[in-house]
């Protein structure tokens, strides 16, 4: 079942399930995009191939809410206002550990794309990200995130790289157990309407399932 948060001629704002890759990947399982373009289609009875333009992404692992452009000239005003930063984007996520009130990450990353993993190097691209500590239980601590750069696996790393690994994260949490869930979740999605240029904001409830469910 697809969750449709808001959907016009222009936009269509959908929650992501969980293990689901956005975009097709060397798994070929089926992906995210494949998924809403057959609904839209099937749906609408479009004989042609449906238009959906991806304009950001969430790791295969992470769930939440993204926007897809129905149009091109959607798309390339919706990826200006993502390079202008004045698209933003709310993550809450659970981390290991006790963290101060609020931060402000900066490193450089370099993606190992033979590997799939990404690590902090001089060599890399400049990732930022603000945080705010939202509650603390059980040695795990509930984060606001705030976005400055959309570097792959940028949340994970940074926060791993300073001792504090997402919970459920097997890529880089060496204390997550296979079955578990990663605790990251896109929350909250604030933006210019590409056409009527109206600020639209559009926000999902935490998932009901451990760990989030000990901060609800």
């Amino acid at each position: 079942m697809i969750n449709i948060i808001y959907e016009d001629n222009h936009l269509l704002i959908v929650e992501k399930p969980i293990n689901v890759p956005v975009q097709e990947d060397i798994s070929k399982d089926l992906d995210f995009l494949s998924m809403l373009k057959n609904y839209i289609k099937k749906r609408d009875q479009k004989k042609g191939n449906v238009y959906l333009g991806l304009v950001h992404r969430l790791d295969r692992p992470v769930g939440g809410i993204m926007v897809f452009a129905k149009t091109s000239k959607c798309a390339k005003r919706l990826s200006e206002q993502i390079r202008n930063r004045t698209f933003k984007k709310e993550y809450y996520a659970v981390v290991e550990g006790i963290l101060k009130k609020e931060d402000t990450l900066k490193d450089k990353l370099l993606k190992d794309r033979k590997n799939n993993i990404v690590r902090v190097d001089p060599k890399g691209l400049d990732a930022e990200l603000n945080y705010k500590l939202i509650d603390f239980k059980n040695n795990l601590s509930l984060v606001k995130i705030n976005l400055k750069t959309g570097r792959s696996h940028q949340i994970r790393v940074q926060f791993s790289s300073r001792n504090h690994p997402l919970y459920g994260d097997l890529k880089y949490n060496k204390n997550a157990n296979v079955g578990d869930s990663i605790a990251l979740f896109s929350k909250k999605i604030e933006f210019d309407h590409p056409i009527t240029k109206e600020r639209l904001t559009f926000e999902l409830n935490l998932p009901k399932r451990y760990p989030w469910v000990l901060f609800l």
